[in-house]
C-alpha cells in the first residue's frame, strides 16, 4: 500500500521549486505544522502540497506595494483560516485592478497630449522653482527628469536660467502622471524618444515594449502594463487555489 505521505522532493517537484524553497516555506510559517516520522523525516500531506502551491503563487515576484498582505494571506491559509485568506486574495485583486486603472488612465492622458489637444492655458515663462510649485513637484524632480532626457528646457539667454512655458508644462504633466501611475523613467524615455522622432502612433506599446538592445532584468520590469495584466491573472489563480483548498477541506 503506497504511503499517504509526501517527501520534500515530491512537493518541490510538484510546485516547481527547489527543495530548499520548500524548507524555507516551513521555516517562515507558510506551511501547516509538518509532522515527523520515526526516522525524523518530514511527513507532508496533500494539505501541505496545496498550501505550497498557494505560497508559490502568492509570494511570486513582481509585487505591488501589498507584499505584507500576501504574507498575511499565506499565513492565514497555513493556520487553517481559508476564509480570511480568500478575503485577502480579493483585496489583492482589487489593488491590482486599481493600479491597472491608473495605468490605463495615464495612457489616455498621454494619447490626448500626443494628439495635439491643448493641456495648458497660456502663461508666461517661469524659472524652475516657480515651475515646481505650479506642478506641485520638487525642484530635484524636475532636474532629474531633465537629466534623464525626458525633457529639454530652454534657457534664458540673459542669465542661462531654465525657462518653463506652456509647452514644457504640458509635457511635464504627462511625465508626472506616468510616473505617479507606476511607469519607470526608462519606459517613459523610450516613449518620448519615439514621440520626438515623429512616431506618435501606438505610444502605449512604446511604454511597454523595450527595445532589443535594452533587454535587461531592469527593463523587463519596466513592462508595467504587461506586468499588471500578469499580476491580475495570478491574483485570479490565487483565488482559484484557495477555493480548491476549501473544497478539499469540506471533502475531508
Amino acid at each position: 500500500m503506497p504511503s499517504p505521505y509526501l517527501r520534500t522532493t515530491d512537493l518541490a517537484r510538484a510546485v516547481g521549486v527547489h527543495v530548499n524553497t520548500i524548507r524555507q516555506y516551513e521555516e517562515f510559517g507558510w506551511l501547516p505544522p509538518v509532522p515527523r516520522g520515526a526516522n525524523r523525516y518530514r511527513l507532508y500531506t496533500q494539505q501541505h502540497l496545496e498550501q505550497a502551491r498557494l505560497v508559490s503563487l502568492a509570494v511570486h515576484w513582481p509585487y505591488l506595494s501589498d507584499k505584507p498582505l500576501m504574507i498575511d494571506l499565506v499565513i492565514s491559509a497555513a493556520n487553517g483560516d481559508l476564509g480570511m485568506a480568500m478575503e485577502l486574495a480579493y483585496r489583492h485583486l482589487a489593488h491590482v485592478r486599481m493600479e491597472r486603472t491608473y495605468a490605463e488612465a495615464a495612457i489616455e492622458f498621454l494619447e490626448r497630449w500626443a494628439a495635439g489637444h491643448l493641456m495648458e492655458t497660456p502663461h508666461q515663462q517661469v524659472h524652475i522653482r516657480e515651475a515646481a510649485e505650479y506642478l506641485n513637484v520638487s525642484v530635484d524632480m524636475l532636474r532629474n527628469w531633465e537629466r534623464n532626457g525626458l525633457i529639454e528646457v530652454p534657457r534664458d539667454p540673459a542669465n542661462g536660467y531654465r525657462l518653463y512655458g506652456t509647452p514644457e508644462f504640458g509635457r511635464l504633466r504627462v511625465i508626472r502622471m506616468l510616473v505617479q501611475s507606476g511607469y519607470s523613467l526608462m519606459a517613459i524615455l523610450r516613449m518620448l524618444l519615439q514621440f520626438d522622432a515623429g512616431k506618435r502612433e501606438d505610444l502605449r506599446s512604446a511604454l511597454d515594449l523595450p527595445r532589443e538592445e535594452d533587454e535587461t532584468v531592469e527593463v523587463i520590469a519596466d513592462r508595467w502594463l504587461s506586468s499588471l495584466l500578469e499580476m491580475e491573472e495570478r491574483a485570479q489563480a490565487i483565488i482559484r487555489q484557495i477555493s480548491h483548498m476549501i473544497e478539499l477541506a469540506h471533502a475531508q
